[in-house]
């Protein structure tokens, strides 16, 4: 396959990958789109591969009643969908949180960068591992853990518990984004997240939450 030579915009949003993602990468076809848009539905056919080279998108499921569950939160710099390998149907949604340029691969452009960077499969079979053990660690919160457990499972998943001496700072994240990870309404997740600011736990800003000290197991 002849790759033709990327173009400067090109060049400047792939300098951040690896080696191997940036030369996939540069074998899609460079799409913007705008926030709030919908890249891939649930249910739909697809084969192709996204690499998201800037913005931040959620992969996410919704029911008949409109209530939603975000499996994950992908940043600029890794890629998703690649879930199609199997043949089947799309698992999940996609939408954008802010205006974001992803590179859009093919199946045959997949395969032809897996002939030349063997390697590549290796990383890709990875990611796919990762992604599972993250989507079986959701189910065995939400199965197991009631919502204040999984609303503190999901705050300490990113860094850890914060200390005294090392707190942690959350951006980008919001109380109903953090209701859509947890499985519950925005009022409930909100109305925890006070009480944790009045305990000394965390503290809240506009689309940040730093976590001050380790959460309580138990509330």
């Amino acid at each position: 396959m002849t790759l033709q030579s990327p173009s400067a915009t090109q060049e400047k949003l792939v300098a951040g990958l690896s080696p191997s993602l940036r030369a996939l990468a540069l074998r899609g076809a460079f799409r913007n789109y705008r926030k709030n848009s919908v890249i891939i539905n649930e249910g739909e056919i697809g084969d192709s591969l996204f690499v998201l080279l800037q913005g931040r998108v959620k992969v996410y499921s919704t029911d008949a009643d409109g209530r939603e569950i975000t499996y994950n939160i992908v940043e600029a710099g890794d890629y998703f969908a690649e879930m199609w390998l199997d043949g089947g149907p799309r698992s999940a949604s996609v939408m954008t949180l802010e205006p974001s340029v992803c590179s859009v691969v093919s199946r045959n452009a997949l395969r032809d960068h897996l002939a030349e960077e063997p390697e590549f499969a290796l990383e890709l079979v990875s990611q796919v591992i990762r992604r599972a053990r993250a989507a079986t660690e959701t189910a065995r919160n939400m199965a197991l853990l009631d919502v204040y457990g999984r609303v503190i499972a999901t705050l300490e998943s990113h860094h850890g518990p914060a200390s005294p001496d090392n707190p942690i700072t959350l951006t980008q994240i919001t109380h109903q984004q953090l209701a859509s990870r947890v499985g519950a309404s925005r009022e409930m997740v909100s109305r925890l997240l006070k009480d944790l600011e009045k305990g000394g736990y965390i503290e809240l800003g506009v689309k940040r939450i730093t976590l001050r000290k380790k959460l309580p197991a138990r509330w």
